[in-house]
């Protein structure tokens, strides 16, 4: 139960919590920038499981290109009765053409390691994935994509540079390091929530991904995200087939205001 419990932590606090891309709308200033830091508590079956802290960084060169690096890092917390949990994920976002060009993964679970490496080809329809364990040689692999795909971060935080109303819908091609899939996203209402910060003006969301195994949702994921022009995520559930899993955000700090690129659509989106 710990190991899966342990897997299961970490792969849904990355998938919902980091913010590896946003397709920003021709005009509108991105909802986030550099020196953008959002904490989150996590809850497993009513108990505080552990924390992950998003900070969108400085920007930098990787690849030889200037990227924004958008830091994760996600802990268990001792009371969870879990092995230790400290990782790190960083994708990398290219504010200029807005896409993401890749990520690295540093996973640091019951003291083993294990670091994933995915880089984008230059024409977004390749993607190169290189996977290495501590004191084992890594092992590369090739993988087509769809045009416009992002990682699953991506596509999530896609959303808050979004014009968010009641009814939209949205579909990003998804690429986890493994598999393709399309995650799809519908705003269902407008509602008032009681938030570690005080009440909140919030669209709420339905998200259908398409995880698997110790991740795989017995129904869909639900977000709430302010009303506001940062479209921040404050609230996250998902029913997963070992339990409830929520995470609340508890700590905020606003990053640069930057204008953004022209505008790039979501696959069948609006």
């Amino acid at each position: 139960m710990r190991k899966q419990f342990k897997r299961m932590f970490t792969g849904l606090l990355f998938s919902l919590l980091t913010s590896g891309a946003a397709l920003a709308q021709g005009g509108t200033p991105s909802a986030f920038g550099p020196g953008e830091q959002a904490r989150y508590r996590v809850q497993y079956l009513g108990m505080t499981a552990g924390s992950a802290q998003v900070t969108v960084g400085a920007p930098m060169k990787q690849w030889g290109k200037e990227v924004w690096p958008i830091v994760s890092v996600a802990k268990s917390e001792a009371v969870a009765g879990v092995w230790p949990v400290k990782d790190k994920y960083v994708s990398y976002w290219d504010f200029g053409t807005q896409r993401v060009l890749g990520s690295d993964m540093h996973e640091d679970q019951n003291n083993k390691r294990r670091r994933v490496r995915v880089k984008l080809g230059e024409d977004g329809r390749s993607a190169l994935v290189v996977k290495q364990k501590e004191g084992e040689a890594p092992r590369e692999s090739t993988h087509e994509l769809v045009e416009g795909t992002l990682d699953v971060a991506g596509a999530t935080f896609a959303l808050r540079n979004r014009s968010l109303e009641v009814g939209k819908e949205f579909a990003y091609p998804v690429f986890t390091g493994s598999r393709n899939f399309l995650m799809k996203a519908k705003v269902e209402a407008r509602e008032t929530l009681d938030t570690k910060l005080g009440k909140q003006e919030v669209y709420r969301l339905r998200v259908y991904t398409e995880f698997s195994g110790k991740l795989q949702s017995k129904r869909d994921m639900r977000a709430w995200f302010t009303a506001d022009a940062r479209r921040l995520p404050v609230r996250i559930e998902a029913e997963l087939v070992l339990g409830s899993l929520v995470a609340e955000l508890t700590e905020y700090q606003q990053g640069k205001v930057v204008a953004p690129a022209p505008a790039v659509t979501a696959r069948n989106g609006t």
